[in-house]
């Protein structure tokens, strides 16, 4: 490839459309958060998609509920990034956001679609949009958003890595207040949307309804990552998470346009086909391995890693920060044999910007995941990868 200006030509780029092929779906990774030069080349993989394949609509590593207000923000509504996404939203995802507002001025402007769990994971803050429709359809199910509401301000916080740990130290009686009314809140909500929809707008009921399921797969995953961090947790725990990631996902695509095709930007280790896996232990099933299954060839998926000897890493836990973590450089060995920077390497383009067609390659067992190694078939895990030299720091980081 030419160049990451993602305002540059894209003519270099036009053998990723073979690659995409008339793919509904097609995912665009990152190996680590936090680098500059990755934010560089998603954006210019999204342009080359909806300039040169038609793709009109942008799916996100973002919460579902969130995502309605982004998608008026970068439809050019006034306000500040932080307003909706938060402290940690601006620093994994503000410079790529700020781009695609810039973008959406032009005439290949994209839709925006929230995949994830709540970005802000603040319970409280979480639930109003189902407060309000309650208010109207439902009111005496409101002492389940209350309930939920105030064990919700005594713990959440700027991260679910800080919501995590906070919620670990509750009594046992919230944390089960918490997941109860929960659990009854989306049981009710399922059972009773078409009298909700009599009583309100069906499509808005739907858009609550999923939120509030949003919410709950949260509540589920403060636990999970508790575990993960202490060493308690039960193995592929982190799963239920993606599982909602990719059935949102779907959501999206069964309430859009039948030629609408859609952009998906996430972690590589959300994105990818195969189990995620360390030092030979799954540890989880990601999003791309159910949208694999279920699209088929109506999912592609295109990683994207470095040749880097240094990248940014997230270090755990860190009370000082306002996102439980601190980012900073860290050293890298050398690529191992097999792996997809290794092919790079001995290929004489480690210091180049190149995309790989990996349709056709074989024994590619493992790639950089921030700064580990994951082992996995690499080949079956990804169509593509998009590499790049260096790996910096995002400058803009608001901690």
């Amino acid at each position: 490839m030419a160049t990451l200006d993602p305002d540059g030509p894209l003519d270099d780029l036009e053998p990723l459309a073979d690659i995409v092929g008339d793919a509904r779906v097609v995912a665009v990774g990152e190996g680590a958060h936090f680098v500059a030069e990755f934010t560089l080349a998603r954006a210019r993989v999204t342009r080359f998609l909806a300039e040169r394949c038609g793709f009109r609509v942008l799916a996100m590593e973002f919460g579902f509920g969130d995502g309605f207000g982004m998608d008026e923000w970068l439809r050019g509504a006034p306000g500040e990034l932080a307003d909706h996404c938060g402290l940690l939203g601006v620093g994994v995802a503000g410079e790529y956001l700020r781009w695609l507002r810039r973008y959406n001025t032009g005439s290949a402007a994209l839709r925006f679609a929230g995949v994830d769990i709540p970005t802000s994971t603040e319970v409280h803050r979480d639930l109003e949009p189902v407060a309000r429709l309650l208010r109207q359809v439902d009111p005496e199910a409101l002492p389940w958003v209350t309930a939920a509401q105030e064990v919700g301000r005594r713990f959440t916080g700027g991260s679910v890595a800080v919501s995590a740990q906070r919620w670990a130290r509750l009594p046992r009686a919230e944390q089960d207040t918490l997941t109860t009314a929960l659990s009854r809140l989306e049981l009710r909500m399922r059972a009773l949307e078409s009298l909700y929809a009599e009583r309100s707008d069906q499509a808005a009921v739907q858009r609550v309804s999923w939120t509030l399921r949003g919410v709950r797969h949260m509540d589920h995953m403060f636990q999970a990552l508790h575990g993960l961090f202490t060493g308690t947790g039960l193995p592929g725990d982190t799963s239920v998470r993606d599982r909602f990631m990719a059935d949102s996902l779907r959501w999206h695509l069964e309430r859009a346009a039948p030629h609408e095709r859609f952009v998906l930007v996430a972690h590589n280790s959300h994105i990818q086909k195969a189990p995620v896996s360390y030092d030979g232990t799954v540890a989880a099933l990601p999003m791309g391995f159910f949208a694999g299954r279920e699209l088929g060839a109506d999912y592609r998926a295109v990683a994207v890693t470095h040749t880097a000897a240094r990248v940014p890493e997230m270090h755990y836990p860190d009370a000082s920060s306002p996102v439980g973590f601190t980012v900073s450089m860290v050293d890298l060995p050398e690529p191992s044999p097999g792996s997809v920077e290794r092919l790079l390497v001995d290929a004489g383009l480690a210091d180049r910007v190149t995309l790989t067609d990996l349709r056709g390659v074989s024994g590619v067992d493992s790639m950089w995941a921030q700064s580990a190694r994951t082992v996995l078939p690499v080949a079956e895990a990804f169509d593509a990868v998009l590499s790049t030299p260096t790996a910096t720091q995002d400058a803009t980081i608001p901690f």
